[in-house]
Parts: C-alpha cells; sequence; structure tokens
C-alpha cells in the first residue's frame, strides 16, 4: 500500500518516492508510488493537482481493484525515484471547506437537529445535504452563525488514528470511514468528532468566514451550498462590485438599491402595459387600412401584403383582424431566410386556407417544401424556406389570382 502522507501531514506538499507500478488510465499514462503527498478524489473531496517529475498531475484516483493511489500524469515519466509536488493553494482551499463542512455540518446539528446526508465539493462552492426540508432562514442564520463562532475560538483540528480503546470513547458523528485498515478521526476541539479521510486545516483560525450562499430543496432533502475562508472573499468581493455599481448605475445608496428595483419593476410594468396597448392600437389601424384598400371583387375581399424582416408574431395577429371582417381572406408573409407565410378567412367564407398555403409554399420552393405548411382550413401557416421580397409578393399575388378566377 501507498504511505499516505496528508494522513499525518496536510501542510507537506513537497516529497520523494520510488514508482510501484506503471499503468494507464483511461488511454493516459498512471504510476503507483510508494509514498505521496497526493490525496485522491473522495469523500466528497476533489484530487489535488501538481507535478511528478516536473510532469503535471492530471488526476489522482483510488483503484477500485485494490485501493492503490493511481497517478494519473500528462505525460510519461522515465526512471524509478521521483520527486513530487502538490499544488498548495488548491489544497489549502480544500482544507479550508472540507473543515469548514465539518464545522457547518455540526451546527446545523446542534441548532436544527438536521443531518448531513452528503457532502460535494465543488470548484468554486460546497453543499451538504441536509436531511430535512423545513428549515427556515432564521435556523439557517443560527447554524451559520455557530460555525463562525467556531471559527473565531481558532480551536485546534486533529486527525490521527486511535487506538481501538480510545476509538471507543469518541462521540463520533457518522458512521466510520477505514482507511488502511484503520479508521482516521478529525476532531474540531470538543465541537464535533467524525471519521474522515481527507485534509484539514490544523485550527479553525485558518478557515476564515464560513457563510451559506443559498438553500434550496432537493429530493426530501435541503441543499445548503457554501463557501468558506477565500472562496467566501472571492464571492464577498464580487457581489459587493456588483451592488455598488448597481448603487452607482440607480444614482443611489446601496441600502436603497432593492426598493429602487421594485420601482422600476413597477414602472416597466406599466410601460409594458402601454406597449401593449399601443401595438393593438396601431395592429388595428393597420388592418383598418389594408381591408379599405382593397376593392371587394365577386363579394370576396383578397387582401396580400409581405414584408421584410417583420415579427411573424404581429403579422398572425394582423392575419386574425382581417380575417374577423365578412367576406375576407387575407395573404400574408414575412421574406428573408426563414420565411414565413400567413392565411386566413373570415368563418363565413368556406376556403381551404391550408391547402392554399401547400400549393404557394410548392411555388416558393418545391413540392418539399410544402409539407412545412400546417393549421386548419380557416387559418394556416409555414414556411422556414428561404426567399425574398419580390419572389414572396408574386407567391401571394399568384394565390389571390386563384381565389378570383
Amino acid at each position: 500500500m501507498t504511505e499516505r502522507l496528508y494522513y499525518t501531514d496536510a501542510y507537506a506538499t513537497h516529497f520523494d518516492a520510488y514508482i510501484r507500478e506503471r499503468t494507464t488510465h483511461e488511454g493516459r499514462p498512471a504510476v503507483i508510488l510508494d509514498r505521496t503527498c497526493f490525496y485522491p478524489a473522495s469523500g466528497g473531496q476533489p484530487p489535488d493537482s501538481g507535478q511528478i517529475n516536473g510532469v503535471a498531475v492530471i488526476d489522482v484516483l483510488v483503484r477500485e481493484a485494490d485501493g492503490a493511489v493511481l497517478h494519473v500524469l500528462a505525460a510519461d515519466i522515465p526512471g524509478e525515484a521521483v520527486s513530487g509536488v502538490v499544488d498548495w493553494a488548491r489544497r489549502f482551499d480544500h482544507m479550508q471547506n472540507h473543515t469548514g463542512q465539518h464545522i457547518l455540518t455540526r451546527a446545523f446539528s446542534e441548532v436544527a437537529g438536521a443531518q448531513t446526508v452528503s457532502f460535494h465539493l465543488g470548484a468554486e462552492s460546497a453543499t451538504i445535504d441536509l436531511d430535512r426540508v423545513d428549515l427556515g432562514a432564521s435556523a439557517i442564520d443560527a447554524a451559520e452563525d455557530l460555525a463562525n463562532r467556531i471559527v473565531t475560538q481558532n480551536l485546534p483540528v486533529r486527525a490521527w488514528f486511535p487506538a481501538p480503546e480510545e476509538l471507543d470513547s469518541l462521540p463520533l458523528r457518522k458512521t466510520p470511514e477505514i482507511a488502511n485498515g484503520r479508521l482516521r478521526v478529525v476532531s474540531v476541539g470538543d465541537f464535533d468528532s467524525t471519521a474522515c479521510g481527507g485534509t484539514h486545516v490544523a485550527h479553525t483560525g485558518e478557515i476564515g468566514l464560513i457563510k451559506v450562499i443559498r438553500t434550496e430543496k432537493y429530493k426530501a432533502m435541503t441543499r445548503v451550498e457554501f463557501r468558506c475562508g477565500w472562496r467566501a472573499l472571492r464571492d464577498y468581493r464580487a457581489k459587493n462590485a456588483i451592488l455598488l455599481d448597481l448603487a452607482a448605475a440607480l444614482s443611489t445608496g446601496y441600502a436603497d438599491v432593492p426598493a429602487s428595483v421594485e420601482r422600476l419593476q413597477a414602472e416597466n410594468k406599466a410601460l409594458r402595459a402601454d406597449l401593449r396597448a399601443a401595438r393593438q392600437a396601431l395592429l388595428a389601424a393597420e388592418a383598418d387600412a389594408l381591408w379599405a384598400g382593397v376593392e371587394p371583387a365577386g363579394g370576396l375581399r383578397v387582401i396580400t401584403a409581405a414584408w421584410e424582416g417583420r415579427d411573424p408574431t404581429e403579422v398572425r395577429a394582423l392575419a386574425s383582424r382581417l380575417a374577423g371582417q365578412a367576406a375576407t381572406i387575407c395573404l400574408l408573409g414575412v421574406a428573408g431566410e426563414t420565411a414565413q407565410v400567413i392565411m386566413a378567412r373570415s368563418a363565413d367564407l368556406g376556403h381551404d386556407m391550408l391547402a392554399l398555403l401547400r400549393r404557394t409554399l410548392a411555388a416558393l420552393a418545391g413540392e418539399e417544401a410544402a409539407r412545412r405548411g400546417g393549421g386548419r382550413p380557416d387559418f394556416a401557416q409555414g414556411g422556414g424556406l428561404r426567399a425574398d421580397l419580390a419572389a414572396l409578393q408574386a407567391a401571394l399575388e399568384q394565390a389571390a389570382r386563384s381565389l378570383l378566377t
């Protein structure tokens, strides 16, 4: 078995070792060493990164077959003796957030009787899933407060393999995890003790701030997203910059931003209502003008019109208005790369607009295009084909002539 140096010293980042086995993992070279500082992905904590003999270590994992620590490399390394170095910034980030998770987990247990079901440490934030769905804001704040009080007390954090007789007396929070046939325990002062194989800080003060970012219901649990230490600082810095930028844009103090946003939302809602009313009035006037501009022939008024780049939704609304007039058929279109054709008739007529639409699409772009139309005998639409304005107008006029002959 590989000697896992991080078990006894999480702050050690440089080590010398010998290669015990060379292998591959998912097509990349990999080695198993006689000793290592590299932490493999396990227990919700991501693996360390770094270099071995100057070659990047791109993954570290535990081989399922025998529990060996597998170092996956960016390239082969020669020789048997190697030197490794762990990326300290990544390691310490994981230490801050993993120890922070232990404290926050215990805090939720103390404050709300909520037990942690699972833990995941991501690249930007971490999550714990609690076995309750009814946690209110006050309980979350209380757990966060307790966690940060433990940080400020700068309690010692101890990680060790207790003897069997000592183990029996420890108030472990969760089911033990066995490492190398022995149980490793991490204790945060007298506040929390739990079995864990991860890397941790030596004192709680090194964690810095523990901040809950948000919570959400997840299955039958509550998922708590949080950040610790440098992650919490970066999160605060980014959000503070956004808030100050918003305050400056709104010409107000940051504390008044919510009220200003609420006022803007109310104004926007009113303006959108006014805009909808104005658009409806314009469409009504446009429909009246189109209808009045066409003389009926044989008791039937056939209106054709086409535009370039117009919103098809507006054209459909226009068609519906025109079809509300008696003895009226409208043949409308929007030219472009994805041209649209809309055809509608009044309820007192019996013409089949769907059949006419398909004939028009076929005339525009061939029989295959006819399949792109759908609708009902009184209202049909289709397109998605390329047609310029002149071609579309010609096709609509041909359709109108077919109705009048």
